[in-house]
């Protein structure tokens, strides 16, 4: 028999936090079993082309070591001593525990966790829904996103821009603080279409000559937490040389003669001083998207991770209203789409029952929190119990050493509701095994395009997991809750009501669709009848407290950071972790190619590919302080200290390390990873992580 003809395809969308969202063709190989992945070619944006580590995703799906039965913790908290136990008695268990906790310091005390380990709406956004019912603490959301989105919000007001399809129509594509064959690689997909088409240029901006780099016609290799210097020079020289639009100055922006005062001494010597580039690739760079109409600045995230990222991408920003290549097919900037799908998700989370007397906890800051920090607390009590669902903060959080601190405390109980035995379930009371997307009914929106695509159920789960909804219903019915406004639908009902009051049809007419493109005209999103601001200007003075945006915190939380210390104007601001004699080195923790922030870690070949947890370090650098490639090498700073082995690596400056992937917490030697050098302090003015933005020392490890 053809084994071949019994092969079907099924059609959904990529869970992870990315914002490709990639559409995806998956082959069905039986009711319960898949195949190869691909990306959708009729999809305009994915157009057929996903990463690797997904391609291969039936690895993890069917990977021996999923959870398949809730465990009770039986031993110490991180012993993994563990007994299983039925769905009914583990969450019984979690229901009394939240009481229990509760009765004894108020609803605050409870703290449901989450974030981006899927993207799809219903099964990421429901637990808002038992946190509003329950008036448990607030959650603001800021690990990922805060500092890129406040800078853009800062300049153009909106989170929206030119199609990204358009860089497939650009003579220049500027690719700045996002490695996108590793990030988000349908961006090459279209950059590189311009190149074959129509000899664009590609230039790329980052802290080291990685794998979106060597496909540069132009590679600028920064110091890290440098690009406002960076951009700030590239804008003195387009007023010197007359390549600044002047007539588009005038109509779109707020103050274009302030821009250019201030600009005087902005000059290439002095960027090249800060930023480590030399003045001719400044000046290169400088006058090639000068003299470009059509340059599209693709703006990633990686370049806002420092304390000044803000500031940074607000900055960079800015250099396309200076050339006005927003007025061209194929030029201006873009960073997001996430402000144009408009969705309501009130059903879905629950949002007017939420009490604006609770207090909000700093989702980055869950080491401060777990350990009793006061400021990070909000005069509230302490948390004494948590619901986690999609992220492992045990690997993925900053001052990692404090977090493992608060989980191991005897009056937290933790129940976490995970695919596998992450670092954060190995310490937990409870641990519930969780679906896969293709296991699950699910909506998804791709920031980085404009689709909205379906991610229906395409096969049975092993028998054992359930899906995030389901926990969320069990325990609003447990816990009194469940006749309350948004429970009781199923996910179908919920994507329905979701894309119903936003006039998209059903789950039903999507699932015969697979996606739909909402991409606004090219007048909405080139800004042609104003930019986003009530004056329609876009800001070169960015008002850094007043500016609303869709990240910004509640006000019972207030502003964070030296706030004062913002420009007003486009600058280079030292509010990074500056390198002194104790801490020469600057670390920047950068995505790995083969895992995804902690996800792929467990699946063999992205593991082998891999490797093992590496520094990329100069050779200089190592000969300077007798280290050789191979070596272990102790990396630290005032938050701890991890062992790593050295990699030479001269494609980076002097001064700056690389340490690729947030791997699990026992690849490395001494059972602590990256994240115990990132710290948790709330950058200004919205907050966020500064993952990027590190001091450190080196020595040979003992």
């Amino acid at each position: 028999m053809n084994q071949h003809a019994k092969l079907r395809i099924g059609h959904s969308a990529c869970p992870h936090d990315c914002p490709s969202t990639c559409a995806l063709e998956v082959e069905l190989l039986d009711g319960n079993r898949i195949g190869r992945v691909h990306g959708a070619k009729s999809n305009s944006y994915t157009a057929g082309v996903v990463c690797a580590k997904v391609a291969r995703y039936a690895d993890r799906v069917h990977h021996p070591d999923r959870l398949l039965k809730p465990l009770i913790r039986a031993g110490a908290k991180g012993d993994g001593v563990w007994k299983e136990a039925s769905w009914e008695a583990a969450l019984d268990l979690v229901a009394e525990k939240f009481i229990a906790a509760e009765a004894e310091y108020g609803s605050e005390t409870v703290w449901p966790y989450y974030y981006a380990g899927t993207m799809g709406l219903v099964q990421r956004d429901g637990i808002d829904r038992l946190r509003h019912a329950k008036k448990y603490s607030g959650f603001f959301g800021s690990i990922c996103t805060n500092l890129a989105w406040t800078g853009w919000m800062m300049g153009a007001g909106a989170l929206r821009g030119p199609d990204p399809r358009e860089m497939a129509k650009s003579d220049c594509v500027v690719i700045w603080g996002t490695n996108a064959v590793v990030t988000q690689v349908n961006v090459m997909t279209h950059a590189i279409k311009a190149r074959k088409e129509r000899g664009a240029k590609i230039i790329v901006i980052d802290v080291y000559e990685n794998a979106t780099m060597k496909q540069a016609d132009l590679g600028l290799v920064l110091k890290p937490g440098t690009d406002g210097a960076l951009a700030c020079a590239v804008m003195h020289v387009l007023f010197r040389d007359g390549l600044a639009d002047r007539a588009y100055l005038e109509k779109y922006t707020d103050d274009p003669k302030g821009l250019e005062t201030h600009l005087k001494t902005r000059t290439p010597e002095w960027a090249a001083g800060i930023t480590g580039l030399t003045v001719a690739e400044i000046e290169a760079f400088a006058r090639l998207v000068g003299t470009t109409k059509k340059t599209y600045f693709r703006l990633g995230y990686g370049f806002a991770r420092q304390r000044n990222g803000a500031v940074n991408m607000h900055a960079a920003s800015c250099i396309a209203a200076v050339t006005g290549s927003w007025q061209y097919e194929g030029g201006g900037a873009f960073h997001s789409n996430s402000g144009i799908f408009k969705l309501n998700q009130d059903v879905l989370e629950g949002t007017k029952m939420r009490d604006p007397s609770i207090r909000y906890l700093d989702h980055s800051r869950i080491g401060p929190v777990l350990t009793g920090a006061s400021d990070a607390l909000y005069g509230g009590p302490p948390v004494t119990a948590m619901l986690i669902q999609n992220t492992n903060p045990m690997n993925v959080a900053p001052e990692q050493r404090l977090v493992k601190q608060g989980f191991m405390r005897d009056d937290l109980f933790t129940c976490v509701h995970e695919q596998f035995m992450t670092d954060t379930a190995k310490l937990a009371d409870v641990v519930l095994p969780a679906t896969m997307f293709l296991e699950h009914d699910d909506v998804y929106k791709g920031g980085g395009n404009q689709h909205i695509t379906l991610g229906p159920k395409l096969i049975e789960p092993p028998e054992g997991p359930r899906t995030n909804h389901f926990v969320i219903e069990e325990l609003a019915g447990r816990l009194g809750v469940a006749d309350r406004p948004g429970f009781g639908f199923t996910e179908q009902q919920h994507i329905d009501i979701i894309l119903g009051k936003r006039g998209l049809g059903s789950f039903d007419s999507l699932k015969q669709d697979k996606w739909v493109d909402l991409q606004p005209d090219f007048e909405a999103a080139h800004f042609v009848n104003g930019f986003g601001h009530a004056d329609g200007k876009f800001r070169f003075r960015a008002d850094w407290t007043g500016q609303a945006a869709p990240n910004r915190p509640p006000k019972s939380m207030g502003l964070f950071g030296p706030v004062t210390l913002l420009p007003e104007f486009p600058d280079h601001v030292d509010l990074i972790e500056v390198a002194d004699e104790a801490h020469p080195f600057r670390l920047t923790t950068s995505p790995a190619r083969n895992f995804l922030n902690s996800t792929f870690s467990e699946t063999p070949v992205s593991k082998a590919k891999e490797g093992r947890p590496e520094l990329l370090l100069h050779p200089d650098d190592a000969a300077a302080h007798g280290l050789a490639d191979g070596d272990r090498v102790e990396v630290g700073n005032q938050r701890g200290e991890v062992v790593l082995h050295v990699k030479l690596f001269d494609g980076i400056k002097r001064g700056v390390v690389i340490a690729e992937g947030i791997w699990p917490n026992s690849a490395h030697e001494r059972g602590e990873g990256i994240n115990v050098l990132t710290g948790a302090d709330a950058p200004a003015p919205y907050g966020g992580a500064a993952f990027h933005d590190n001091k450190v020392w080196l020595r040979a490890a003992g």
